[in-house]
């Protein structure tokens, strides 16, 4: 999913020449809206897809000015960079502009190097700031699931449940395969009841050696065993107050599970070489990746602990369910690589898209994420192309079926052609008052006309007009 930086100006010609800075030298999407409120529409329009993330907004508007329209944006929109350009030379008008939230501020006529460095800048700032505020929630116990990406998507229908589940201390279970995304699910679970803000202690059950299972989940005195040099409180009081999220309980020892078992019951812990079991106040979230259904039967797994573990079931969709959500986490994914190895790579072609939506990923989420960190570095260009793209195993690509497009050659004649296609396309040499209107003025015209009428290619534009690609490039820069 390219970003997509919507400019509002009611100079057509000038919207039309920053479109073309910016899908050539950096290759994003371009939106443009003619006057304040048709940009606050296009938002609003975009607010569940938020591919929009830049604003590129002049002041002087009809309808509605570009302090209005910033205004707005602060309140419905928090977060998302603007950047104000605009003829006035006033001082006061960037002071004003600069404490209603604006990024940057930029006098009439700028450069073409200032106004890509500070769309850049914009940009990284902006994916600094969300992901800070992610950590923040994060390390607050307070991730949400309006934090999720694809939870009015994909995660749609398994959000409406887990918010039933949030709103009560019930033991939830959830499942799904490696690399959904359970610990993240399991956060937001926690910051949506009434323990978020309290402590969320994360535990991977399957990562601790079977003869210390019981003194990390518990804690343990000193002296308690050879090598316990000091006293430790355990996961489960470390979590006072807040949600232990047991990872891979599947995978805990037999005798281990009877301890956990007790836990559940009594609400208590007894720590190893205690002598006294020790009263805890925690909610419990457990996942898996495995069968423990199975697990039961084949006496791997208690069952009684897995009545208790299972009274709330939530079983979170692999990422080829969720095949919607893929553009909005790879866009993600390379804007927190391009700030974090400060790479000039900003987003993921469609084509790139089309490519990574035909594969099943085995992996899921964390698969995607290793996947799109290779393709950066594999990258030449300023978005992640198709082969850039290489998959662990390529016979997880889904099978498309080809699709025939029939052609229809369309009708043709000196009648329509002159009235539907050369009429929009005629240059008045006057202007309003009768006067001749000024050679650059009428080329910037022709120039803007033609890119138009190409459907934005520069090339045949530039052929039609007659001129140099590397000519009309150069004028282009000249008229912003």
């Amino acid at each position: 999913m390219p970003t997509k930086i919507l400019i509002a100006d009611d100079d057509a010609t000038q919207r039309r020449l920053i479109a073309m800075l910016l899908i050539k030298k950096l290759g994003y999407k371009i939106v443009e809206a003619e006057n304040g409120r048709e940009a606050l529409s296009i938002l609003d329009a975009d607010q569940n897809e938020q591919s929009i993330q830049l604003i590129i907004l002049d002041l002087r508007m009809p309808e509605l000015d570009g302090f209005a329209v910033l205004e707005q944006i602060n309140e419905k929109y928090p977060g998302r960079p603007v950047i104000i350009l605009t003829g006035s030379q006033d001082v006061q008008d960037a002071v004003n502009a600069m404490q209603l939230g604006a990024t940057d501020f930029m006098t009439k006529p700028v450069s073409s190097e200032r106004m890509i460095v500070s769309v850049q800048n914009a940009l990284k700032l902006s994916t600094l700031t969300k992901e800070v505020t992610r950590l923040k929630k994060q390390e607050s116990g307070t991730l949400g699931f309006t934090d999720l990406i694809g939870y009015e998507g994909g995660l749609a229908q398994v959000v409406n449940i887990s918010r039933k589940a949030a709103s009560s201390d019930i033991p939830t279970l959830i499942t799904g395969e490696t690399g959904v995304g359970k610990e993240v699910f399991a956060r937001a679970i926690h910051g949506e009841s009434n323990r978020a803000g309290a402590p969320f202690i994360a535990v991977n059950c399957g990562a601790i050696p079977e003869n210390l299972v019981e003194s990390t989940l518990f804690g343990h005195e000193k002296g308690a065993f050879t090598g316990a040099i000091q006293k430790s409180a355990g996961k489960f009081r470390e979590a006072e107050g807040g949600t232990i999220f047991l990872d891979e309980v599947g995978d805990l020892p037999l005798d281990a599970q009877v301890k956990l078992l007790r836990v559940l019951q009594q609400k208590e812990v007894e720590p190893v070489g205690a002598g006294r079991a020790v009263p805890v106040n925690v909610r419990i979230i457990s996942a898996t990746h495995r069968n423990l259904e199975d697990a039961v039967r084949a006496g791997k797994f208690r069952d009684d602990l897995y009545f208790r573990l299972n009274v709330f079931k939530i079983e979170l969709p692999p990422l080829r369910g969720r095949a919607m959500d893929i553009p909005a986490l790879a866009s993600h994914f390379v804007s927190r690589f391009a700030v974090s190895e400060n790479s000039r790579i900003n987003d993921v072609s469609d084509n790139a898209v089309d490519k990574l939506k035909s594969y099943s990923w085995p992996g899921n989420v964390r698969e995607l994420e290793n996947t799109l960190h290779r393709a950066m570095v594999l990258c030449d260009q300023d978005q992640i192309q198709a082969d850039d793209i290489v998959f662990e195993n390529a016979s997880n690509a889904l099978a498309a079926e080809p699709q025939v497009v029939p052609y229809h050659a369309p009708e043709h004649t000196a009648q329509n052609s002159t009235q539907a296609s050369h009429a929009p396309y005629m240059i008045s040499v006057l202007d309003d008052d009768g006067r001749f209107k000024a050679m650059e003025e009428l080329e910037n015209t022709a120039m803007h006309m033609a890119i138009e009428f190409h459907d934005g290619n520069i090339t045949q534009a530039a052929k039609s007009l007659g001129i140099a690609k590397s000519t009309f490039y150069r004028k282009m820069d000249k008229a912003l």
